[in-house]
């Protein structure tokens, strides 16, 4: 079965980000033959990048670098819901990312954003960063508006932004179905090279 991180980009006190997710989590799960799954960057309290190594050699020496990895290996694509802070995402969420590198590989992702432009230009950096790392992203996002879909900085999204979760779907899960045979072709020819 394919799976899903629905993955909290923000870790900061009073933040939209985990209502957000709840939001898109609440919708995802209602949707057979895909498990969507929360992945909250504050329950995994990463230090500011502190692995010696490049992420792209794979030798991460910290136990929370090793379990990180773990968890980012579990998934076959990632939803990831970003808050737009100075015209990009979060200073957390980019270390995360930055943390491993091939558990991305060959993966695809999705966005919801929020900010008072709809997090338009969040999502715009993480998909050049993620490009670096072999992510597909799809086109469907959502973008939510402080001043039109939260009321007194608590989520109130549209008819039509919940109706927009749908086409995030439908790509992100297709993608992340798709890419399993090139995953599966990457690690048949590095089990090649091994031998």
């Amino acid at each position: 079965m394919t799976k899903i991180a629905i993955i909290i980009g923000s870790t900061r006190p009073g933040r939209n980000g985990e209502a957000v997710a709840r939001w898109v989590y609440e919708n995802a799960s209602k949707r057979a033959g895909v498990d969507y799954e929360l992945v909250d960057l504050k329950d995994w309290d990463l230090p500011h990048l502190d692995e010696a190594m490049p992420a792209a050699m794979g030798q991460y020496a910290g136990e929370h670098t090793k379990a990180w990895a773990a968890k980012i290996a579990e998934f076959d694509g990632y939803l990831f819901v970003t808050p737009e802070y100075n015209h990009s995402t979060s200073g957390a969420l980019k270390n995360a990312i930055d943390y491993v590198g091939a558990e991305w590989y060959n993966k695809a992702a999705g966005f919801v954003s929020y900010g008072v432009f709809g997090g338009a230009r969040a999502v715009e950096h993480l998909r050049l960063v993620l490009s670096q790392l072999q992510v597909a992203t799809v086109s469907a996002f959502v973008g939510l508006s402080l001043a039109h879909d939260f009321e007194n900085w608590q989520l109130k999204p549209t008819q039509q932004q919940t109706a927009a979760l749908t086409p995030l779907f439908d790509q992100l899960e297709s993608w992340s179905t798709a890419l399993e045979s090139v995953r599966s072709a990457s690690e048949q020819d590095e089990d090649e090279a091994a031998a």
